[in-house]
């Protein structure tokens, strides 16, 4: 007999270093892949604290898809200066996984880029998330 033990594997696309300009929009994109059900929650933390998704900066949301394949979406609108940090991906039943986001004021940031990295601040990143988000509201 042959018995196999799959992992449940976190991962947040893009990582592990993303830059975006002052004013734009932050999308982070948590994936838990191989969990034997849905986590029944995923927590995410910004420089150790938990985000707090009423604070009074506005403009922080986050949308849980869940599945064979769950996937989180933090979205930040109009990114400033103290966005900056580590950002973790805490799934109830899985790895965490983090991500170091750089909010750029006026930088290049093709030079900063290593690796041909995936910039979610880029226009359409940010429609389609808002596609996704118009699909799940609609359900």
């Amino acid at each position: 007999m042959h018995l196999s033990v799959v992992e449940p594997v976190t991962i947040i696309v893009g990582g592990p270093d993303i830059y975006i300009n002052t004013g734009s929009t932050v999308n982070l994109t948590c994936v838990v892949r191989n969990s034997p059900e849905p986590p029944s929650t995923i927590i995410w933390t910004h420089n150790h604290q938990e985000i707090n998704y009423d604070s009074p900066r506005g403009g922080v949301s986050v949308i849980t898809e869940k599945g064979e394949t769950t996937t989180s979406y933090l979205l930040i609108q109009r990114a400033k200066s103290t966005d900056s940090g580590k950002y973790v991906c805490s799934p109830s039943n899985a790895n965490t996984y983090f991500i170091n986001v750089h909010i750029l004021n006026g930088e290049h940031p093709e030079a900063m880029q290593h690796g041909g990295q995936l910039r979610i601040g880029d226009p359409v990143h940010v429609f389609v998330f808002v596609i996704i988000t118009l699909v799940l509201s609609n359900r």
